[in-house]
């Protein structure tokens, strides 16, 4: 049973596609063209810009897609959230999408933007969200470009952030956070209820949220006497529990788990300190929780 994926062209595009690789699902594509081949026979895919691929994927032209949570959110389409991915273009975190205004603006507060105009291209959202405030502005479209055209052609704007350097570099102020976003597996309805289909899009989600649970993870194996094997697990932050296997050797056990890469240089010394011998670390593809 064949699946036909979107994939989100433009800033989410080189992030979802490594992300792919590491899942063992390469995707080739062609500069030219909106359609990319994978190692699957089953998966077909498209590249679509996350603001349309709600659409498409409501309408059945594709069975999934990957796209933010704040463009399924704008096209108020009903599609099935199938699982978050919390990556975005350039780290593994939430974006945000913020209301600010010029570093010297008098506005220190959605409240005092009445009457105002806001640029933005989540139009629906930021009206939304002010309504919730009984705020009345006129929210207008933004093409790109969106900081610029502050102070002369808007009030305030409804801008997306992920590390706020952006809006450093042009002067702006956040007065609040209008929406918080990740990327999302979404499916399609008819799709979802295709038992064949439905077991593709999970396995495929599966194997996704697999190789970005290995990422900044590494795998540590060791050797230790049984009766220094309290002291080595006591050293060991383990991702749940440690594997313990015996050896040919009844007075020796291996031990096997996973530890944040970050904590590899504190917690191999002090392995060696407990009288762990052989000990490993390598490299992790998928992490499966």
């Amino acid at each position: 049973m064949k699946i036909r994926l979107g994939l989100p062209k433009g800033s989410l595009q080189e992030a979802t596609l490594q992300l792919f690789s590491r899942a063992g699902l390469p995707v080739v594509t062609n500069g030219r063209s909106y359609f990319a081949t994978t190692g699957d026979p089953e998966v077909e895919c498209m590249l679509i810009r996350a603001q349309e691929m709600a659409r498409y994927v409501e309408h059945g032209v594709l069975d999934a897609g990957l796209t933010g949570l704040d463009w399924v959110v704008e096209s108020g389409l009903e599609v099935v959230t199938v699982s978050d991915l919390i990556y975005a273009k350039q780290s593994r975190v939430k974006v945000r999408w913020v209301l600010a205004v010029p570093e010297d603006s008098q506005y220190q507060r959605a409240e005092d933007l009445g009457n105002c105009i806001i640029a933005t291209e989540l139009v629906n959202v930021t009206r939304k969200y002010f309504e919730s405030k009984s705020v009345s502005v006129q929210v207008e479209f933004s093409w790109g470009a969106t900081e610029v055209k502050l102070p002369m052609l808007a009030d305030a704007i409804v801008e997306v952030t992920e590390t706020g350097s952006s809006l450093n570099a042009n002067r702006l102020r956040i007065i609040d956070t209008v929406l918080e976003s990740n990327t999302q597996i979404i499916a399609n309805k008819k799709a979802w209820c295709d038992p064949s289909k439905r077991r593709k899009i999970e396995n495929l989600a599966l194997m996704l949220r697999g190789a970005m649970d290995a990422q900044n993870r590494v795998g540590l194996m060791l050797n230790v006497r049984k009766k220094d094997l309290a002291a080595v697990l006591a050293v060991l932050p383990a991702l749940k529990r440690p594997t313990i296997s015996t050896l040919s050797d009844d007075d020796w056990v291996a031990v096997n788990t996973v530890i944040e890469e970050t904590t590899a240089w504190q917690v191999i010394p002090r392995l060696k300190e407990a009288n762990g011998q052989g000990i490993v670390e390598y490299p992790l593809n998928k992490v499966v929780l």
